[in-house]
């Protein structure tokens, strides 16, 4: 698995969490204390989510973290 094809991955996963929740970039940003910014660069693609956001992103979802891969 590619880096490009890893970022593209989890950002899906990201907004479909996201979107099952109802929730805009905004509102999702504010819950995990990050801008919406860079929310938007984890949902495109743009950025690799650390660790530490996939962490706090798995924790807000309810979800483990192996579930991003």
């Amino acid at each position: 698995m590619g880096i490009r094809k890893l970022r593209n991955d989890i950002g899906k996963k990201v907004k479909a969490l996201r979107l099952e929740k109802g929730l805009s970039q905004e509102k999702l940003a504010e819950y995990v204390n990050m801008s919406r910014e860079h929310i938007s660069c984890i949902e495109r693609g743009k950025n690799l989510a650390s660790t530490e956001t996939l962490y706090y992103l798995a924790q807000y979802f309810e979800i483990d973290i192996k579930d991003f891969f």
